[in-house]
């Protein structure tokens, strides 16, 4: 029937039940339509009032949008009081009819410690919205951005179950994911201060991505940026350039995992690695370690634990300081350190030249397992009340500094005092255990240490 007051229109009379009686309240009717019609070209009225207000900003040209405008259909669509680092404006007509506005944010929501973060690129079709939080849009590295993407080649008569697993949905994310590692790339060639910036606020993200999606890992793996032996406290190199200073003939990418730049330069596995002026990255998040064993190789240079054993690292530059204990008798100590310690505590104990100041040196056996990965799956576990030392047992190689005074002294006490000798040999053991980060119990080691103090 015509609509009262109207010269042309159709008037639509919804009774609604009970129970649904607040969808006839003005405010959630005009949430409704703010929600999903705030973009559509013809004028809502809600009591004589127009609520679509919003303009479609991503369906203009990038010259028709200014710096402000772009700033504030963010802080409206996103809902959020910051300004963007940046944002990617982009229309394409093939693989796929697409019309994309996705912002980089400011603040990183997961590092400020509030939970995973949901899923911000809403999904429209010709400005009417699809589905404001599309899981299944983006892959799940990508849950930080912001922003809306719009396809007219989406169907609208289906429902939105059966969108999210679309193939259509799933090539759209395909193509936003390719465009949007491509932003950040140019943006590290264009504006390496702004790059470092949301690196530092999402790198995490981007290390997840390496991780994870296997599509784009190589291209995200030219993103990665870390500290390294060869650059100051605090600033940051990709892996291309430690690619580009590597030494002739050098085949591997050297990393060490710590909590920090000073634990792992105040521990023994540096050591061999500045003797010879390798450079050697270092990765201070949990997460590297899965990063670098996924990755595997960067541009055909293996990735490599600088903790693993059988390491060709070849001659040291440095002159060896001290004579070396003679071969028979270091071969003897070996092997009585072997039996002393227990095949149980260690795999194998022998002489090498990794070493410059420390006398002993706890090395992975394990390669598919660094001994910082091994760390955190024992928290994980410790957390689940599990065993964790019989889940997961080290695998070590003692190595031995045949120069260091300790280790000298060590096989003259062996034949003149077992007892005290047996001592020390544990207590040298348990501090290469220390340095490596592989020490589950303690409390042995300190009433070992206060025997020996008692002797002394």
């Amino acid at each position: 029937c015509a609509a009262e007051g109207q010269r042309r229109g159709t008037k639509i009379v919804i009774t609604l039940k009970e129970e649904y009686k607040d969808f006839a309240q003005e405010s959630r009717v005009k949430s409704v339509l703010e929600r999903y019609s705030s973009y559509i070209e013809f004028p809502v009225n809600l009591n004589g009032e127009k609520v679509n207000t919003a303009q479609a900003v991503w369906l203009k040209g990038k010259s028709e949008v200014t710096e402000e405008e772009y700033k504030e259909f963010y802080k409206f669509q996103a809902k959020a009081y910051d300004e963007p680092l940046d944002w990617m404006h982009f229309s394409a007509d093939a693989p796929l009819a697409i019309n994309a506005l996705i912002y980089t944010p400011s603040t990183n929501p997961e590092m400020l410690g509030f939970g995973k973060t949901d899923a911000g690129v809403a999904l429209h079709c010709r400005k009417i919205l699809i589905d404001p939080e599309p899981t299944e849009l983006l892959p799940e590295w990508l849950r930080f951005l912001k922003g809306v993407v719009d396809s007219a080649d989406l169907p609208l008569n289906i429902s939105r179950e059966s969108m999210q697993d679309s193939s259509l949905v799933r090539k759209l994310g395909e193509v936003i994911s390719k465009r949007y590692i491509k932003h950040l790339a140019e943006i590290d060639r264009k504006d390496s201060e702004k790059f470092e910036k949301i690196w530092r606020t999402f790198g995490v993200f981007i290390k997840e991505g390496v991780a994870t999606d296997m599509m784009n890992r190589e291209k995200l793996s030219e993103l990665l940026r870390y500290e390294s032996s060869m650059t100051e406290p605090g600033k940051l190199t990709s892996l291309q350039g430690y690619v580009d200073r590597m030494k002739d003939g050098q085949k591997s990418i050297y990393f060490l995992s710590g909590s920090s730049r000073k634990v792992i330069e105040s521990g023994p596995y540096l050591e061999a690695f500045k003797a010879r002026g390798l450079e050697v990255i270092y990765c201070f998040e949990p997460i590297d370690d899965f990063v670098m064993t996924h990755l595997h190789q960067f541009k055909e240079k293996d990735l490599v634990s600088a903790d693993q054993d059988e390491l060709d690292l070849g001659e040291s530059n440095e002159a060896p300081q001290g004579e070396e204990l003679p071969k028979e008798q270091l071969d003897a100590l070996c092997a009585w350190m072997k039996e002393t310690l227990g095949e149980n505590r260690v795999k194998d104990v022998t002489a090498g030249q990794r070493l410059v100041e420390s006398p002993a040196l706890a090395l992975n056996a394990d390669k598919m397992m660094s001994s910082h990965m091994r760390r955190m799956m024992k928290a994980v576990a410790q957390s689940r009340g599990e065993d964790e030392s019989a889940a997961m047992p080290a695998a070590v190689n003692l190595q031995l500094n045949p120069r260091h005074g300790l280790i000298k002294r060590l096989a003259e006490l062996k034949d003149s005092d077992a007892d005290t000798a047996k001592l020390v040999a544990e207590q040298v053991f348990d501090n290469a255990l220390i340095s490596a980060g592989l020490l589950d119990d303690p409390r042995t080691m300190i009433a070992r240490l206060h025997q020996l103090l008692e002797k002394v």
